[in-house]
């Protein structure tokens, strides 16, 4: 899978019909929209290509983040310097969703065209440097919508997650109010997260600021079951690192967390700041662990080219207070089509139960993985007992419930 010219993948998924969706970057600006645009490849259960869709502008188009959606299909992150699409190689265009430009494979390197189906321009205005692009493609690879967002500045996005009703979206921006962003910049590079409902469309954004130069990395929705048995957001905590630029204060170089609730207003912040405010402290990743710890590794120098890593593991009330500390652990919770069960120990196999209320066992299978996906879609509606066994641990036994709608 690939053409002749420099691709890059740089996000994949499995998908709920357990094949897989590849995303990433082509650059081919002679027989394509721009300098580089973005590829989703859709692959069978067995790894079988069905499908190649090419997306993007006139401009530089780069992949950064995509998440699967209940649906079968997939939401994909793009920072975008493009501003509408225009014709490629003066072929001809008809018009696909959101009266967004297509175009037909005529004139178009061949070697791409055996494989593409589908070419996608970019539907949407461009607001400044750069912007955030949002696309909701179904299961078929066929673009559902498309969204732009951004200031007359550079806006990066870096992270998108599922929530209840849509998706987070995280990033940084060097955006004043204007375009479709709202607030402006306190100081140098702040952060700006989107809270978008199903169908792309705002329900709120927010900026934080932490230093000179905040730089996003993470995003973690966290979640709890209320009494009812359903599982409801309960907010979202971002990981990420501040830089100086030129102006160096004391505590400019640092990591961070954030944790925002469900409507972006700010219950806590945490950081750890470098050894010498001369260091160079830049986060490669932050994640949230199932015991209530958050782990940031990252690398610290005195000056680049020096670097070491840096792993720093943080824990406490207010991160205890925020995870459920389940061994096991099922989601979406009500489900509809799949659910997956996450189990919190470590283990070399286990036996999964799904038993209905008069405890006849209803649908049994056998894992060796944390997270294992099992089919509801055939379920009556009511709820369900699951039963997680593990023999090499004295046959212990996990169970928790679960509500079909």
């Amino acid at each position: 899978m690939g053409t002749k010219s420099n691709d890059e993948a740089s996000a994949v998924v499995q998908s709920t019909d357990l094949g897989f969706f590849v995303a990433g970057n082509i650059n081919d600006n002679k027989k394509l929209f721009g300098s580089k645009d973005v590829f989703v490849s859709k692959l069978d259960k067995d790894g079988l290509l069905k499908q190649t869709t090419i997306l993007g502008g006139k401009g530089l188009d780069e992949a950064t983040d995509m998440i699967p959606t209940p649906d079968g299909g997939v939401v994909l992150l793009v920072y975008s310097t493009s501003g509408k699409a225009v014709n490629i190689n003066n072929t001809d265009r008809t018009h696909s969703q959101n009266n967004a430009p297509n175009t037909s494979s005529e004139n178009i390197n061949p070697e791409i065209t055996s494989t593409v189906k589908t070419f996608i321009g970019k539907s949407e205005d461009s607001f400044g440097n750069g912007d955030y692009w949002i696309i909701k493609l179904d299961k078929n690879s066929n673009v559902e919508w498309q969204k732009a967002f951004g200031g007359s500045g550079d806006d990066r996005p870096k992270t998108i997650a599922n929530t209840k009703d849509g998706y987070i979206v995280s990033g940084e921006s060097t955006s004043r109010s204007s375009g479709n962003k709202k607030e402006n910049i306190k100081e140098g590079t702040d952060l700006w997260v989107l809270n978008l409902d199903r169908s792309g469309n705002e329900i709120w954004q927010k900026s934080y600021n932490f230093g000179n130069r905040d730089v996003a990395m993470s995003l973690d929705v966290i979640r709890k079951t209320n009494k009812d048995n359903y599982s409801e957001d309960r907010g979202f905590l971002l990981g990420g690192y501040t830089q100086a630029e030129e102006k160096v204060k004391k505590d400019d170089e640092k990591f961070w967390m954030l944790y925002i609730d469900v409507n972006g207003k700010e219950e806590w912040r945490k950081y750890v700041e470098g050894k010498d405010k001369k260091n160079e402290e830049r986060l490669v990743s932050a994640k949230l662990q199932s015991d209530g710890s958050y782990l940031l590794a990252g690398t610290s120098a005195e000056e680049l080219g020096k670097e070491n890593w840096k792993i720093v593991k943080l824990s406490d009330e207010q991160l205890d207070d925020l995870m459920e500390n389940k061994d096991i652990q099922i989601y979406p919770n009500p489900v509809n089509d799949y659910a997956y069960v996450e189990i919190g120990l470590d283990f070399e196999g286990a036996d999964i139960y799904v038993y209905d209320m008069t405890g006849k066992v209803i649908q049994q299978l056998q894992t060796r993985n944390k997270v294992t996906k099992i089919d509801t879609s055939k379920l009556p509606q009511g709820v369900y007992i699951i039963k997680a066994s593990i023999p090499t641990q004295k046959d212990k036994k996990l169970t928790t419930k679960i509500v079909k709608e």
